[in-house]
C-alpha cells in the first residue's frame, strides 16, 4: 500500500514538473507572447435582420457560424419570417446561451446594419 502511494507521488511530481517545463517553455517564447498580444479585439456594432440577412450577414452574429447561419436560412425557408427573436430557439444549434448572447444584435424588421469594429 505504501509502495503504491508512493509510486503515486511520484508520478504526480514529474507530471507537476512537466507542465511547469512546458508553461516556462511558452512564456519565454516570444512569438508566442506576440501573437497573442497581436490579436485584435472586435466587437459588434448594430442589428441583424435574422428575417432578410444572408449567411455572411447572420455570422456577424457572436457565436454564430456558417453551419448555424444555414440552419437559419434553412428554418426561416421552411417556417416564414421569425415573429420574435425568442424563435431563434427552434433553429437547431441555437439554445438558451446562444440567444442571449446574440439576442441584444438581432432584428424582425429594418436594415442589417451589423459590422464589426477594432
Amino acid at each position: 500500500m505504501r509502495t503504491r502511494i508512493m509510486r503515486n507521488l511520484v508520478a504526480a511530481g514529474v507530471a507537476a514538473a512537466l507542465l511547469v517545463g512546458m508553461a516556462e517553455a511558452v512564456s519565454a517564447d516570444p512569438q508566442a507572447q506576440d501573437a497573442t498580444a497581436e490579436a485584435p479585439q472586435t466587437r459588434l456594432v448594430g442589428v441583424v435582420n435574422v428575417n432578410s440577412a444572408s449567411g455572411e450577414q447572420l455570422q456577424l452574429l457572436p457565436g454564430i457560424g456558417p453551419a448555424r447561419a444555414r440552419a437559419v436560412i434553412a428554418y426561416r425557408k421552411a417556417q416564414g419570417p421569425f415573429k420574435t427573436v425568442e424563435g431563434l430557439s427552434q433553429v437547431s444549434g441555437i439554445g438558451e446561451r446562444a440567444l442571449e448572447r446574440i439576442r441584444p444584435h438581432c432584428v424582425l424588421k429594418g436594415k442589417t446594419t451589423a459590422r464589426l469594429e477594432q
